[in-house]
């Protein structure tokens, strides 16, 4: 019998974050891994009117890039992929992976300069209704050590998929963030405080964003784009940043007019030290976010989740967002994450915000 969260997760999708409509042409994406989800998207589609395309890849088609790709594929957009995003109308990118840790022995240079090579691919996309998820995999499930059985049950219910209206519960989460905001605004300075953290940043006339499951699902966060070169101190992490198949653990930079002078990490700071060389905007903070999502408390080595737990804040280097005022231009966009529940605090214009993870407001 199949699981009917799937149904519950497609329908969120289709009917929520994206808000299909007739005629609309909406893209896929995911691994083979994902075919149950997939087809489900695919039927929620075709109820709504919609014009369904599918795009599944076979599992270690990035690895095989990255070993066999030549120069001309590293640096050219070939007329397909620009076809493709100029003509979707939305897209529901679905996160697979059989291996997390496929790409570990990619050279990163390769990595910044793909990177570098679809940023306007990426910029059409990001214009429209986009939304990114992840269906559970075995993968997966080991990173957050966890039964895949378990893995299941905190997805789904991080999503809001285990609720017979999954759509009104979204709804009632965006309302309480609305409020967060609305504590919020007009102000200048945050200041963020914690182990080894004492951090300062202007979000003077940024505008913070109600993260409500529209681009991410799960979400669950409210963020802005701090002004750039406001970010004053330093700051430590207290979970590893999981991506292009590596673990960057240990993390501390220092930051002097909104630039990071100092980055140093206990696991592949060499790694991390290379990204921050992507480009000019590598090395500066492109984002702030709180998350707000309560149902999730526990780190997985997914950033799509832990960037929403409840009672931590994350900043991110590089691309900033525009639709909060942000001009920090990059190739690159890495979220770190603090946690703030035992013994941290946010303050806004030297008002208590934010206390061992808990809002005061």
């Amino acid at each position: 019998m199949s699981d009917p969260r799937i149904r519950n997760h497609a329908g969120i999708l289709v009917n929520y974050s994206i808000n299909a409509r007739r005629s609309d042409t909406i893209g896929v994406s995911a691994s083979t891994l994902a075919e149950p989800l997939v087809l489900a998207v695919y039927e929620e589609l075709l109820k709504a009117g919609a014009f369904p395309v599918l795009m599944m890849t076979p599992q270690g088609s990035t690895e095989s890039f990255f070993r066999y790709a030549k120069s001309h594929h590293l640096h050219t957009v070939f007329p397909f992929q620009l076809a493709y995003v100029r003509n979707m109308d939305a897209t529901i990118r679905i996160s697979s992976e059989g291996n997390t840790r496929s790409l570990s022995a990619v050279a990163p240079r390769k990595q910044t300069m793909l990177a570098r090579t679809m940023k306007p691919v990426s910029d059409i996309l990001r214009a429209k209704p986009w939304v990114i998820t992840l269906f559970p995999t075995p993968a997966y499930a080991q990173d957050a050590d966890m039964s895949l059985s378990d893995f299941e049950d905190f997805v789904y219910s991080a999503m809001f998929a285990d609720e017979s209206n999954s759509v009104a519960a979204w709804k009632s989460l965006k309302r309480r963030q609305d409020k967060l905001i609305a504590g919020i605004r007009g102000v200048d300075e945050v200041h963020i405080v914690g182990k080894g953290t004492d951090l300062k940043l202007s979000v003077r006339n940024r505008k913070f964003i109600n993260s409500d499951g529209h681009r991410n699902m799960p979400s669950g966060e409210i963020f802005t784009s701090p002004v750039d070169g406001s970010a004053e101190g330093y700051i430590e992490y207290d979970y590893p940043v999981c991506t292009s198949g590596r673990e960057i653990d240990g993390i501390r930079l220092v930051f002097r007019k909104g630039v990071v002078v100092e980055a140093t990490a206990s696991k592949n700071e060499s790694f991390l030290r290379e990204m921050l060389k992507a480009d000019k905007g590598a090395s500066r903070v492109g984002e702030l976010g709180i998350g707000t999502n309560m149902r999730i408390q526990r780190f997985i080595k997914n950033i799509l989740f832990d960037e929403k737990i409840g009672g931590t804040i994350h900043l991110a280097l590089g691309q900033s967002f525009g639709e909060a005022g942000g001009r920090n231009k990059s190739a690159i966009h890495w979220d770190m994450i603090k946690d703030l529940r035992r013994g941290g605090a946010i303050y806004i214009d030297g008002r208590l915000y934010q206390k061992d993870g808990k809002f005061v407001v």
